[in-house]
């Protein structure tokens, strides 16, 4: 599959390093020329100087026939706007953004543009590692009504049925992640000492299933 990348810095050059490594085709576009001195010497893809909302720097970057699209510039609107045009103009259906505003964010992933918030994410996971228990966000739709979360849980939870969580919570147990290897919930799975979990729940749910795993169970969920 071909791939196209806009922006050449250290995200950028990881994603094309990583997507290359994998054996599909990658071109990365930059109107630095410069930029593209992060990437490997053996790298064999693409290298397009210009603008990832031009026309014909896509159309030179093989955009007409790429898989997905990843717009991930240091600016908001340069990204944001080649995700519309790739999305609106040639029909790639798999394009994500990558934004700093969290607000804006918000406002396109409702537009259907999947994106990335920098700032957020990285909020997200500091503050992980600072408070005890919580939630990080892991995947919100398009409209944001569904969200995918690693949920925290209390120490209690630990040896009962996912079914039970699933019960007591409301929510849907997506994964369980143990030993670095993600599991799929079965009916006779438990949950085990430092599996992480990860939810699927409605937004306006995500209060209540952090305050219910978050604390011990009840007599009832046992």
């Amino acid at each position: 599959m071909h791939f196209v990348i806009m922006g050449c810095g250290r995200v950028g050059s990881s994603l094309a390093q990583e997507i290359e490594g994998r054996g599909h085709s990658v071109a990365v576009i930059d109107q630095n020329p410069d930029a593209f001195r992060r990437l490997p010497a053996d790298f064999s893809g693409k290298k397009v100087t210009g603008v990832g909302f031009d026309r014909d720097t896509l159309v030179q970057a093989g955009i007409e026939d790429a898989y997905a699209f990843a717009a991930v510039s240091d600016g908001d609107n340069s990204n944001i706007l080649s995700a519309r045009v790739v999305r609106e103009t040639y029909g790639v259906d798999n394009v994500v953004a990558r934004i700093y505003d969290p607000h804006r964010a918000e406002i396109y992933q409702r537009l259907g543009i999947p994106t990335v918030a920098t700032v957020r994410w990285t909020a997200d996971q500091v503050l992980r590692r600072m408070l005890p228990l919580g939630s990080t966000d892991e995947y919100r739709d398009p409209s944001g009504t569904v969200r995918l979360a690693q949920i925290d849980y209390h120490r209690r939870w630990v040896g009962r049925p996912v079914l039970n969580i699933e019960a007591a919570t409301g929510a849907r147990v997506a994964f369980l992640t143990r030993y670095t290897s993600a599991v799929l919930p079965t009916s006779d799975i438990v949950l085990q000492e430092n599996d992480e979990l990860h939810l699927l729940m409605t937004a306006d749910a995500s209060a209540e299933v952090e305050r219910i795993l978050t604390a011990a169970p009840n007599a009832e969920e046992d």
